[in-house]
Parts: C-alpha cells; structure tokens; sequence
C-alpha cells in the first residue's frame, strides 16, 4: 500500500492567470449549441468562434494579446455555426473547420498569421446535406482526417482530397471522437447512450466493442487516455448530474471508474496530457476548471487544485512544444469567454527555474512523421517520434520550437506528389532548420515522377527562390472567369516554371522586393492560371496598394503590365487585348497609355499621377477594376434603432415554395406569411413599431396554400397573392392597417388551372400583372378589365423567375431547363434570344443591369456551389463571368440598384447580404464589402430610392425579416462632407413609385421612358458645386525645354500646386473698404 503515500511530481500544480493586459480582450464569442471545444490550439496559433452566430472564426497567435477590434481579419468560410475546428498535429498552419452548412473546410494559416480576411479554403468536404458534428487529424498518419455528420464516420486524404472511408453504422448523432496516441482506433460516444471502439481498417464490421455509457441523451465526450488500453468519458447520468467513467477495453461492459459531481447543465470538456497524466474538466457555462491526475490504480482519479475565474465558452490545451519549460509550466490551458482567451499556465513550484527540471517532461510526441493516409489505411502502424522538450538537446537551444506551418495556395498537377513534399515549405522567419529538397542552391524542387492512379488535387505552393537569376515566366492571356473550388481542382499546368505571370512591374526595385521583404509582389507575379481568380488578384493588388500608400500617400504607383514578357497574341487579338488592359489598371495610368498610343510619346508619358487624375474628371461610374476603386468599396449596412423594430414575431411560414421571396414590404406596410392551414398572410403597419401583443395576428386569409405575394408598386394599398389553386387574389388594405383577420379579398382573377409558381407586376405601367404557372406558360393580365392579354410559351420545365427590363418592353425568364429566355411579350410569344443559364436544379434568380444591357442570373453549379452570372443581354450563350460563393441549400435572391449598380444577394437563413458593383468593363462583377447581420434572417426586402435619407448619404434602405423581429436596414456610404449633397452617389433617378404609362397604352405599344428626378434636398448644396472644376491641359511643346528655364513639366506641376491650394481658400470679391461708412458725394463738391 505504499503507492497510496507516493506523492506526485504535478500534485501541486498550481493554475497562474496573467493579467488583464496579456489576455486576448474585447473579443466577440457568442453561446453556441455544438459539441466542439469552440477553440483550438497549435504551436504557432489559436482559433476561436467569432460572433453570436459562429459562422466565422479568429485566429490569432498563439502569444497575442490585447484589445482586439471587431473588425478584425477573420475566416468567413461558412454560412452557419462553425460546429468543431481542429489544428493538424503536424502542421501549425493546417486548420479544419466543420460547420451546420454540412461543410468541413481546410484552410491554411499565414506564417504572420491572417492579415486579412479569407473566404476561399484550400480544401472542401461535403457531408451530403447532414450538419458535421466534429472534426479532426489522425494522431500518426500525416493528411488523414476524420469527420463525423449524424451517425456517418468519414475519412479523407487531404493529399488526394478524397473520401477513402465511410461508415454509418451508428444509429444516432455521434457526439465525440478520440483516437488513441497509436492511431490504430477510434473510440465514439454516440447519443444512443453508448460508447463504441471503432476500427476502420476491420475486416467486416469496424466496431468492435459496444457498451452502455451515460444514461442521459444529452452531450457527452470521450478521450482516450493516450496509449493506454483506457478510454475517459464525460456525460449525464439519469438523473441529470455530471459524470465521469474511465473503461478499460478489456473489460468494456463494466466501468473501472464512475464519479458523480454535481448537477449542471454545461457538459465536461475533457483536456487530457499523456505525458502527465493530468486531466482537465472545463465545464460549458461553469466558472470553475478542475484539475485531475489519473492513475492506473484505486482511487484512479486525484482531485488537485482548482481554477476559479470567468465563465467558460470553450477551452483546449496548447501543444507541448509550445510550453514555457524554463518556468516548469507543465501544461496551459486556453479558456475562451464571452469577450476573452485567457492563458491558464499550470506551474509546478520549484525552488529555482534557473535548471531544466528534466523529471516533469518526460518525451513527448513530435510533429513530424513518416506515416501517410494511404499506408495506414493498408495496415501500416507506425510511432511518432518522441522529442525532447530540454533546451540542451534540441538543436537551437532555449529558442521555441520553429512550427511547420503547413500548405500554401498552389495547385500541383505536375505529378504524383508525395504528400511530405507537398508540406515540405519553407519553416517561419528566423528559423535555422532546413527542409530536404527545397531551396537547395539549384533552387529547384524535385517532385516525384508521374505514377499510376489519381493525381492528387491538394492546393499547395512550394516557393523556389533562385540565387543567381530569375528567369521570366510565360503567361498567358488573363482568366475571366472566377474559379469555383471544383474548376481549382481540376485545373492543370503544364510545369511549374509555366505558371502566368499576371502582373508585372517594370521597376527594378520591384524585382529586389520579390526576392526579399516585399512578399505581396512577389505572390503577385508569381500567380497561376489556377489562383488568378479576380477576387484573389484583387486582394493581392489592395495589400500591395496599401504599403505603397504608407510609403507615397501623394501618388500609389500603379501595376503594369510588361508586354515585353507576355506570351505574344495573334494580331486578332491585338485589338482586343490592348482594350482589356487599358481598363484593368488604374485612371491616370490609362490614360498615359492611350495617350502613348496616340503618339504623345514621352511628352505624354511625362504627365504626372496628379494631373491626370484631375485631367480624368469623374464622369463615368468608377469600379473596382485594378487601381480604380468603386465610390461603394466600403458600403456600410446600418440596422435601425430597436425603437423601430416589429418585434414578437411567431408563428412565420417556413413551407413557402423557393420561386417565392417569402416577405415583401413598401412604404408603408409589410406581408409575412403566416404558418398553418388557411394560407394566411399578416400585414404590418411601419408607421406602428414595437412589441406586437400576445394573441391572433390579424391576417389575410386566402383559403388555399400561398405560392407567392407581391404589394403593387403604384398602391401601397394592393396586395395581390398567388395560391396553389391557380387564383390571384387581389387584396385591398385600408388606411390604419387590419385590425381582424378578413377573408374577403377586393377582387380575384382566375389565372390558370394549375399552381402558380409567381407573379410579377409591371415596372412602369399600371394594372399589368404576370403570372407563371406550372402549365409552364406565362400570361400578362389587364387588372382593371380582368382580362388575359398575352400568353409566352417555349419553357420545358419548371420556370423559376422572370425579371422585367428597365424599359418595361422585355423580359427575361430563367428555366430548370438551365437555359435563359429573352420576350419580347407584345410582338412574340417565343422568346427572341435563348442562351445557357445555371447548371443546377434547386433554383434561380434573374435581374437586369446597366440600364438593361446585362443580364445577372443566381443559381448553382453541378456540385451545388452558388454562384453569379453576368451575361451580355444581346450574347445569352455564355456568360461574361461567373463568381462563386459557398454551398448551401437556400436560393440567392437578389436586388439591383441601378444608380449605384450595386447588387445585393442573400439567401432565406444566411446571415450575411453579400453586395457586388456590376461593370460593364472586366471582371463585370466586383465585390464590395459585404454586410453581415447579427442573426440569421428569412427575408429581404428594398424599398424605393425616394425614402431614401440622402441627407445621411444613404443610398439603399431595405426591411429585413428574422425569426422574431422585422428590422430596417440602412446602406450608406462614408463621406467626409456629409452635409453636403453627394451628387456623384445620387445621380437623377427614375420614378418607379408611380405609374409612367397606363395598361391600355403599353398593351397598344406606346411606350414612355420613366421621367427622372433629383433627389437633391431643399436648401442643400451639392459636392460638385465646391469641387474645382478640371483645368483644359495646356499644349506642349514637342521638346522639352532644359538648361536655367523651368521645363514645362515643372510649370504646370506649380500651377496645379496653386489651383488646389486656391480651390481650399474661401473667395470673395468683396473689399475691406466697402463695411465702412463713407462720406456722400455732396461733401466731396463742397
């Protein structure tokens, strides 16, 4: 019985919370409902949920600490609740996420860790529509992860991206997984009240070992005690309280060790040290983290001391080879709360720290193995290797442990390539350590030859850097379209040394800086085919941007291309190249260019960024095309004020159909349709926030299942609604609202004898009303004579959305059938012009754009990615470009304002309006900055521009609809001068509040342009009114003029210089002389 008295080394381990000051604060982390830790640790990172909705995720360094802005760089990677996420065991930088979208992304980690926010993942893992519930890396095998979604296990080589294993043998939702320290099995706790050892590479069956665990269907966790033949679970027995069972695999049926706590409701996190045998119980929700050390003998749990602080929303423990081994920390745990991550150290006292306390660290697991997915899924085991933590052992000393920081962006498809030479980059700055086959002094990495089967698709980068020379790189003619993660995999290149060079800077000091500090240029130049998507060149080119502002905030030099080392066009494409990039890089360049092509020569060549700027007067709308930047870059959405919410929701519709927006507003009131039988539609008055009260919502009863609904945009008294029985019901809403649920509506028109998939009403004529049915035929109404005037047919399928031009005489329809239709409804019933529209067949969108030149079309492609398409409205067969999102299930409905060309999408259930500048120009569609809600919403809904505040520069002001709520939502646009009125922002606008042409004249084709007006306030002056007005360029001579004379160059560099000083001084021509008393002309005869 001795070993009862033998004292443990890490007995009085005592936790050490730093101050305030070395904790990451002011941090926004919401309650989530998930069975993930909500925070991950490596050796160079942490990551955490951001936001109330978790959709998002922070990583910071590991050592960071202080106040942190909430518009900090984050990973948008998901449209819902990141439900688990994990670091790679092996490299510091590889990072996977698991969200409810049925998504798990693998994202990769800068050395200087994120500098801006991404949203494009290296990899992607679908779940086949089942919310994943946990994720995470096998322990021996480099590139194998795990992920669970319902009952299913999962597998994945991240060196291939493909799924090598799958499993649904489990009955109900897995809610933990822990492999054991040798990789060889995985043990589960399922919500059956069971836990499993699960072999995946068994013969027949991969569980092995079933038993009863926890007799509570709520959470519970496992870990496996590292190689021990044990496992640890946390859970709830009946009765609610708290539990903790060690088992022993070889006798599973019977537990070795079960302990009561208390009654809480947060599940016990367990954060287990092999090494130590210490074991962390973090509890969600609980203020206190208990501290325990195992034993492998009665009573095999010893309580030791306890941390008390602030409420847990997650913790994790940090890597071993991350430890502060000079101070005897043994272990440090990460607990993140609602606005902080405090660092936990757990120290064991020691009289000095001088000395390596050797007896408290025993060897630990490295992070660097020869194991792969695909020999451990053959039957191959093998050890990490075992590292020691003493500075004297290790090759630099007391300096930390250099991470591996694992992928960058590049597409390998030169070959098979070995998964440890895909890893194998560059270690962090400062380290001493060399990576085999990389960068040796030839400067070239040698790859595995060719071999037979798939090619692996993992987007990875190895940087070469050439000591003597740097040969120029071949490109090719730039990529229009951006690449969807599918198209990513499956591009190819056919060597590395032929990748594009998209951009190139014809300074010499650009060509030092990409050898050196300048990392951006040089990832600039170095781009791919595969990696030239727009909105990745984009970000290059705005971080770019950005240090050179730092340096010269008078003039950013601008990118340009040298055609020099571009591979050379046909003279067919000459012409056209020439046009392409003249717009792509910034004003004052084009327009030294076109005047160089003109024969300006080095007269014009010498204007300077300044003067053509003022030269370049701001006419035509700017876009977001390299080196010009939209007036709407950096839109602001703006909630209102609680005081103007619609609160006290319940009871909204969820069974609408997709073709449906699902909430429709105007001035003046709002149509929610209501759940349960009778197809009822409520009605709110705007003029009448608040707390609506407790009982029946007054409603529109229409009898029959609602398919869609729509407010004439003429009478804000008119609602006019589509029910499955083939009947519009038009409904007129007295002043003041509905006070009693009414089924009586003012008038109804018998469409068809099927369902109606949607109705549109006219944009400029009054009482013409479409209607589309599932007969596939669309039919326009005269509402005041109830009468059928046109009937459109050529659809084959199922019609999803039809969109009027600005000019009301055409329209465009997008069809299941994946095609788009252009009518003209007065003069044809078959379309005019038909081209290919979205692959996918959940759903579309369609609008016009550029005063009906463009078409944009939402939908989904074939691995259900949404995207975005613009195509020219007089070429429908391909589109201009396309830009993809993210997967998910809900339709993008989208909005265009045509005064700003802006164009706003969202989906029923996101959370995020994703807001785009349509050009006329390439890329066509430029992305500005997105909005993202604090809640997830079930619609949206914009108002005309005449209720806009211009006053407050806001230029779109729209209704959004959540579970509970009906929020306004304002769009504006910073400005210094705001009191002024922003004539560029609010150019003279169409009335499309009330009617431009009656019924009868459109139908008899007597078209009338829509009038516009000015929304310029009363009183209010504009910006252009105080701006200077561009002075005419003054001729110069054909030869510069030198010697003591000043050249013309510096002559009007000085006028320029006094203009804008002068245009900044108040003018008046009125004298000092003139307030003061004179004397009268009399007096001066006299």
């Amino acid at each position: 019985m001795a070993w009862r008295f033998k004292a443990s080394k890490y007995k009085n381990a005592a936790p050490i919370v730093p101050k305030a000051e070395a904790c990451v604060r002011e941090i926004c982390v919401g309650s989530y409902q998930t069975y993930g830790n909500n925070i991950a640790a490596s050796g160079a990172f942490m990551a955490f949920n951001w936001e109330h909705t978790g959709s998002s995720v922070a990583v910071l360094p590991l050592d960071d600490c202080g106040r942190k802005s909430k518009t900090m760089p984050l990973l948008h990677g998901h449209t819902d609740t990141v439900t688990d996420l994990k670091f790679s065991p092996f490299h510091d930088g590889l990072l996977a996420t698991a969200s409810q979208d049925c998504l798990v992304k693998i994202w990769h980690i800068p050395e200087k860790g994120l500098e801006q926010s991404l949203s494009d993942p290296e990899a992607i893992f679908s779940h086949k529509q089942r919310r994943v519930e946990t994720v995470g890396f096998h322990p021996t095998a480099d590139g194998l992860m795990y992920s669970t979604a319902a009952g299913c296990v999962a597998l994945f080589d991240l060196s291939t991206q493909k799924e090598i294993f799958s499993n649904n043998e489990h009955p109900e939702v897995i809610q933990s997984a822990s492999w054991r320290e040798d990789g060889s099995v995985l043990a589960t706790s399922c919500k059956d009240k069971c836990v499993r050892i699960f072999d995946p590479r068994a013969a027949g069956s991969p569980i092995q070992l079933t038993a009863e665990s926890h007799q509570s269907i709520k959470d519970s966790r496992v870990v496996w005690l590292g190689n021990q033949q044990r496992i640890l679970t946390t859970g709830f027995d009946a009765a609610r309280l708290r539990q903790v069972i060690i088992r022993d695999v070889r006798n599973f049926s019977t537990p070795e060790k079960t302990l009561e706590l208390d009654c809480s409701t947060g599940i016990l996190m367990p954060l287990f040290d092999p090494d130590t045998n210490m074991l962390f119980l973090a509890g969600k929700g609980d203020t206190t983290i208990n501290y325990l050390e195992i034993t492998d003998k009665d009573p095999y749990l010893i309580e030791g001391l306890r941390h008390t602080g602030e409420q847990t929303k997650g913790a994790c423990l940090v890597p071993k080879r991350a430890l502060k081994v000079m101070e005897a920390e043994v272990n440090r745990v990460l607990q993140l709360t609602s606005n902080m991550v405090i660092p936990i150290m757990y120290q064991v006292p020691r009289k000095t720290y001088r000395d390596f306390h050797a007896d408290l660290y025993p060897e630990t697991t490295g992070y660097k193995t020869e194991l792969v997915a695909g020999e451990w899924l053959n039957g191959s085991n093998q050890a990490v290797p075992k590292m020691s933590l003493d500075p004297a052992k290790r090759e630099h000393g007391d300096e930390p442990i250099i991470p591996r920081l694992g992928p960058k962006p590049f597409s390998s498809t030169t070959g098979d390539v070995s998964f440890d030479k895909v890893f194998a980059v560059p270690l962090a700055p400062g380290s001493h350590e060399n990576i085999s086959n990389v960068g040796q002094e030839s400067g070239v990495a040698e790859l595995i030859p060719p071999a037979q089967g798939p090619k692996p698709d993992l987007i990875v980068e190895i940087e070469i850097k050439k000591k003597h020379e740097r040969e120029p790189v071949v490109g090719g003619n730039g990529v229009q379209k951006s690449l969807t993660t599918s198209e990513r995999r499956k591009s190819s290149a056919d060597d590395d040394e032929s990748s594009d060079k998209i951009f190139e800077q014809s300074s010499e000091s650009s060509e030092n800086s990409a050898e050196g500090e300048d990392r951006t240029d040089a990832d600039l130049r170095r781009s791919c085919s595969s990696r030239s998507s727009f909105a990745e060149r984009r970000r290059i080119y705005e971080n770019r941007s950005k240090s050179q502002v730092d340096e010269k905030p008078q003039s950013p030099v601008p990118l340009r291309r040298e055609h020099s080392k571009v591979e050379p066009l046909k003279p067919s494409q000459q012409q056209q190249q020439q046009q392409i990039d003249t717009k792509r890089i910034s004003v004052p360049e084009g327009k030294l260019m076109e005047e160089h092509r003109r024969g300006n020569g080095a007269a014009g060549l010498k204007k300077s960024a300044t003067e053509a700027a003022f030269s370049a007067a701001s006419t035509k709308r700017t876009s977001t095309v390299f080196g010009k930047v939209s007036k709407f870059r950096h839109l602001k959405g703006t909630p209102g004020h609680k005081s103007t919410h619609i609160e006290n929701l319940r009871n909204l519709s969820r069974q609408i159909p997709g073709e449906c927006n699902g909430f429709h507003a105007n001035q003046e009131r709002v149509a929610v349709p209501l759940s349960g039988p009778g197809g009822k539609i409520a009605i709110f008055e705007l003029s009448r926030p608040g707390r609506l009260p407790d009982g029946v919502i007054p409603s529109l009863v229409n009898g029959s299942n609602i398919m869609d609904f729509q407010w004439d945009p003429f009478d804000a008294q008119r609602l006019a609604v589509a029910c499955d029985d083939g009947i519009v019901k038009l409904w007129h809403i007295e002043a003041g609202g509905l006070s009693e649920p009414t089924n009586s509506p003012a008038g109804e028109l018998t469409a068809h004898l099927d369902k109606i998939y949607f109705i549109r009403f006219h944009p400029l004529a009054a009482d013409v009303l479409l209607t589309a049915s599932y007969d596939m035929t669309i039919k326009l109404w005269d509402l005041r004579t109830m009468s059928e005037k046109c009937s459109l047919s050529g659809h084959t399928d199922q019609i999803f959305d039809f969109a009027w031009s600005p000019c009301g005489r055409l329209g465009a329809s997008v069809c299941k059938d994946g095609k788009i239709r252009v009518y003209n409804p007065r003069k044809s019933e078959t379309p005019i012009r038909e081209g290919n529209g979205p692959v996918g067949t959940r759903g579309a969108r369609i609008t016009w754009a550029l005063e009906g030149h463009y078409i944009v079309c939402t939908g989904f492609d074939k691995v259900s990615e949404r995207q975005i398409s613009v195509y020219n409205a007089q070429k429908l067969s391909t589109p201009l470009n396309t830009a993809s999102l993210d997967v998910s299930p809900s339709i993008l409905i989208p909005y265009y304002d045509e005064d700003s060309s802006t164009l706003f999408v969202t989906g029923k259930g996101d959370s995020t309006i994703y807001c785009y500048e349509i050009t006329d120009e390439e890329p066509y569609i430029c992305p500005l900055s997105h909005h993202r809600c604090t809640s997830l919403h079930q619609g949206l809904s914009f108002l005309t521009k005449n209720h806009c505040d211009v006053a407050s520069v806001e230029f779109s002001k729209a209704y959004r609809l959540t579970n509970t709520t009906i929020e306004p939502l304002s769009f504006t646009v910073p400005r210094i001068k705001s009191e002024l009125f922003q004539d560029d922002l609010f150019p003279p606008t169409r009335i499309t509040w009330s009617a431009t042409l009656s019924a009868e004249d459109w139908f008899a084709s007597n078209d009338k342009a829509a009038p516009k007006v000015s929304l310029k306030p009363e009183g209010m002056e504009t910006l252009s009114s105080i701006q200077q007005v561009p002075a005419q360029p003054v001729k110069k001579p054909d030869h510069p003029q030198f010697g003591g004379q000043k050249s013309e160059f510096e002559i009007n560099k000085q006028q320029e210089i006094q203009k804008s000083v002068s245009a900044r001084m108040e003018f008046t021509t009125k004298l000092e002389q003139d307030d003061m008393e004179g004397v009268d002309e009399n007096e001066w005869q006299e």
